[in-house]
């Protein structure tokens, strides 16, 4: 049996924040209680996350885990190896999974092999699946799901009909990359900066509706769903940006301006890595001070303060949407997940 405390579940690991999420909880004393399981594409290929680990000295226990988040049928063997170890009991239940790991395009679109659009489904679906099939999981008594749903709007919206994302009663165009696809695009970006923020608005509207259902769930009630938006920092998600993107503004006013940025407005545009990771572990751990409360539920933080976000997605008829859309998508099935009201 084990004896730690509790497991944290990290995604996109061998990313900036990422990586500085790992730091901290395999350095910090009072984190080393916890395990860790800490995913990355490839963990045998894992730069970002070996430094962290490495420069750490870390004691704590800790494992890499390989997950690619574009094939949901390795999200369901990740789900099942992980369930299998807690009943087990060679590793203690869940205490949060944090739903960070990225993806973004610029001038290409891609999509798996299921059809779906590869941004939607590694920064959205792959995640709600991950959660779903790992609430068996969970601690029930003080499990919580803090996610990074970074996104600003900017002229990439400024035509009407990208204003408004889902305009159907149905995920499909966005599931499959037919809303703001690149072939219909003539700026080269702007149509991969669209599904970007697309995506991560399905994410944002969870915080109320899996919040919903878990609070009326008799074994799962007290779980609570957070998100954290960690402001722009310098992370790998612009890899596939132009020089002048990576170099210029991730690297230089990311990278340096940026932490002079901070320490004047600590919530501002322009944040660190290592800020942002202390938040979102606040998020996943602390009770407090406000705008945490003792049991925080249905939360979005900007960084450490209560934060403002894309009315579509606060819409309760637009999440039950995505929610019965991620259900199909997903092939989700009754005997994969713990929720009772899951269709």
């Amino acid at each position: 049996m084990s004896s730690q405390k509790g497991t944290f579940l990290v995604t996109g690991t061998n990313g900036g924040l990422g990586s500085a999420i790992v730091s901290r909880l395999v350095s910090a004393p009072d984190l080393r209680a916890y395990h860790g399981i800490f995913t990355v594409r490839n963990r045998d290929s894992a730069p970002a996350l070996d430094a962290a680990l490495g420069s750490s000295n870390a004691t704590s226990s800790h494992e890499k885990v390989s997950l690619d988040l574009s094939r949901l049928v390795n999200v369901r063997e990740v789900a099942a190896a992980i369930n299998a170890k807690v009943q087990a009991g060679t590793i203690p239940p869940i205490s949060a999974i944090i739903l960070n790991a990225g993806y973004e395009e610029y001038d290409t679109q891609r999509w798996n092999e299921d059809g779906l659009d590869m941004t939607f489904v590694v920064n959205y679906l792959g995640h709600w699946l991950l959660t779903m099939l790992l609430l068996q999981s969970m601690d029930r008594e003080t499990a919580k799901s803090p996610e990074d749903p970074h996104h600003n709007l900017n002229e990439s919206y400024k035509e009407e009909k990208y204003r408004t994302m889902i305009t159907t009663d149905d995920l499909e165009p966005i599931a499959k990359g037919t809303w703001s696809s690149t072939a219909d695009d003539k700026t080269l970006w702007m149509s991969a900066y669209r599904r970007y923020g697309a995506s991560k608005m399905c994410g944002v509207s969870m915080i109320h509706e899996l919040q919903r259902r878990l609070d009326k769930d008799p074994l799962l009630h007290r779980i609570s769903v957070l998100a954290v938006d960690p402001g722009a920092m310098n992370t790998g998600i612009g890899r596939h940006s132009p020089w002048v993107v990576r170099f210029l503004l991730f690297g230089f006013v990311a990278g340096w301006v940026g932490r002079l940025l901070v320490l004047l407005y600590p919530n501002g545009t322009w944040r660190t890595p290592g800020k942002s990771a202390r938040d979102v572990l606040a998020a996943a751990l602390d009770c407090g001070p406000p705008p945490l409360t003792e049991r925080p539920k249905g939360i979005y933080l900007n960084g450490s303060e209560l934060g403002e976000y894309n009315n579509e997605a606060k819409d309760p008829r637009k999440g039950r949407i995505i929610w019965e859309g991620s259900v199909r998508h997903a092939q989700l099935q009754r005997s994969e997940t713990l929720l009772q009201d899951w269709e």
